[in-house]
């Protein structure tokens, strides 16, 4: 398994989902994990005690990725901490699914400032800390950045950019040795899927389009972080990895 040992890694939005499922991974593989959380404090604690309980290295650390200051003081406690960073996860996100006619300005401008702004601020403050060896950013896309899903165009149009953030960095950033890739989960089953309580003629039609005939785990997408993450993907930059069991939005 890739290792991660003597590694720094800041997940953003990690006290649930996906983001809890890096990071629990990234803890096991060797990393000091950063658990970021805008408001769930008692389920990023709760994640920091389950990685201490198994030997490993993490703190909880709150900010919010639609405030710029928070964002800025999140790496800035990461280096008080752990004195370096050599990975982070672009995870935090924010999604409404609503028909194009029902798409409104303030969401637009709620999803754009987290999933977008958000990106590109974490990613000019991290490349602040990284140290001389580099590291590794990645991006939490979606397969409905390429896709047709309906009711998603803000969520989908956030995404595409986040895919193109990516592009922009890789090149950017290469000379200090910082390589951005863009993971891209197809359905994945989260706290966050399972509050918008779709009718189960809903959640059939969509495992339906899934050739693995089921819907993804955090543990799925974990795993291909932490290949991005790890030395195994030295090679590997500027990149879009669908991880989807095969659904296409």
């Amino acid at each position: 398994m890739s290792s991660l040992i003597g590694k720094v890694a800041v997940v953003t939005g990690a006290s649930k989902g996906i983001g809890a499922g890096i990071a629990r991974l990234f803890a096991t593989s060797g990393a000091s994990v950063v658990v970021n959380y805008a408001t769930s404090k008692d389920a990023a604690d709760a994640l920091v005690a389950e990685i201490h309980g198994s030997g490993g290295k993490a703190v909880a650390i709150q900010a919010d990725f639609s405030k710029t200051a928070d964002i800025q003081r999140l790496f800035e406690e990461t280096k008080r901490v752990f004195g370096t960073l050599d990975i982070l996860v672009n995870n935090a996100g924010v999604y409404a699914f609503a028909p194009l006619q029902d798409s409104t300005e303030q969401e637009f401008h709620r999803e754009f400032r987290t999933n977008v702004l958000g990106v590109i601020t974490a990613t000019q403050e991290a490349a602040k800390h990284f140290g001389p060896n580099g590291g590794s950013i990645i991006n939490v896309s979606s397969i409905a950045s390429v896709g047709y899903m309906p009711n998603s165009v803000i969520y989908a149009a956030s995404k595409s950019a986040v895919d193109s953030i990516t592009r922009v960095t890789s090149i950017e950033l290469a000379p200090k040795k910082i390589r951005v890739n863009s993971l891209a989960p197809g359905a994945t089953f989260t706290e966050g899927i399972a509050a918008l309580a779709w009718p189960q003629e809903t959640v059939d039609a969509v495992v339906a389009g899934i050739p693995f005939g089921r819907p993804g785990l955090p543990v799925d997408i974990a795993r291909v972080a932490l290949f991005l993450a790890s030395d195994d993907s030295a090679w590997v930059t500027g990149e879009r990895i669908t991880a989807s069991g095969g659904q296409r939005a």
